[in-house]
């Protein structure tokens, strides 16, 4: 099926940041007295937004993470990725096709719209995403697994739900997607096949990724 817009989630999908961000979440919520370990924070948070750390933190101990939680939190994250930080292996080659073939895309996540420009300004995947094709979780105040960014991203983009392929490697991207509507094509190569319910096709490499958007 060939769509009117393909959708990517950044994190894991366009930014090779899950292991940075889920290393660093596990080391600062343990050190806080919140025992974390990298594979916890894979499972609970991985393609969530902020609040959602918040909120299963509070349920799980009784206790409100502090006030400056975020922006310390970001600040490592950030430096982090200033060091470290690559695009997804192929995932170029899949921009440049997508744009040769003229198929609009945006980028649909929940991380801050300051945490993508970091990440696309690292990698230089900022020459493919200026601000009309970006769109976080902050625009609609509900993360993933909700549908609101996705369509919040199809409405802004003007291409109707059912037109539109989500890309993502979570198993909260993959519920949000289903519940906007969309087929979603899931990204293996960190999250086992079994864990991405729901979705459309299943791919392990951006080599296998641009066949499936013909």
């Amino acid at each position: 099926m060939r769509y009117d817009l393909v959708i990517f989630d950044n994190d894991g999908v366009l930014v090779d940041s899950e292991a940075i961000s889920n290393t660093l979440l596990a080391a600062y919520l343990t050190e806080l007295g919140h025992p974390t370990s990298y594979e916890d924070s894979l499972r609970d948070y991985m393609g969530s937004a902020m609040h959602r750390v918040h909120d299963l933190v509070e349920e799980r101990s009784g206790r409100r993470l502090p006030d400056d939680f975020d922006d310390v939190f970001h600040s490592r994250v950030f430096g982090a990725f200033e060091r470290e930080l690559q695009p997804v292996a192929g995932v170029v080659d899949v921009l440049e096709k997508l744009a040769a073939d003229g198929v609009p895309y945006c980028v649909a996540s929940s991380g801050s719209h300051e945490r993508i420009r970091v990440g696309h300004r690292t990698t230089g995947l900022d020459r493919w995403f200026d601000a009309r094709r970006v769109f976080s979780a902050e625009d609609v105040g509900r993360g993933k697994p909700a549908p609101d960014l996705f369509l919040h991203a199809a409405e802004r983009m003007g291409v109707a739900a059912d037109r539109c392929v989500v890309v993502e490697d979570s198993p909260l991207g993959v519920r949000a997607a289903v519940a906007a509507g969309m087929d979603v094509l899931g990204f293996t190569a960190m999250t086992p096949a079994e864990r991405l319910v729901g979705a459309t096709q299943l791919f392990g490499s951006m080599g296998e990724l641009a066949d499936l958007l013909v």
